[in-house]
């Protein structure tokens, strides 16, 4: 954990003394890096046999969390309306 909050601030200290030069490739870097990343995440996740046996299981969970999440935030700020009016 130390060695991912050293790797962070060194990168804020090298974006500090960059910050005055335009670097026009580090946008489509980062862009390709998390694609790649994401790539990554999929083969591991692919990898995982219990991920791919439970893979129904893990879907209406998700899905059931995306609703309920939904579902909570539109009353929440129906609430929030009724009580500013």
């Amino acid at each position: 954990m130390l060695k991912i909050v050293a790797i962070m601030l060194s990168g804020m200290a090298v974006g500090v003394l960059l910050r005055k030069r335009r670097l026009r490739v580090v946008p489509h870097a980062v862009t390709v890096l998390i694609w790649a990343l994401l790539f990554l995440l999929g083969v591991e996740v692919g990898t995982n046999r219990q991920v791919i046996e439970g893979i129904t299981s893990l879907g209406l969970e998700a899905m059931w969390l995306s609703v309920a999440g939904i579902v909570g935030t539109v009353l929440a700020a129906w609430a929030l309306w009724k009580w500013v009016k």
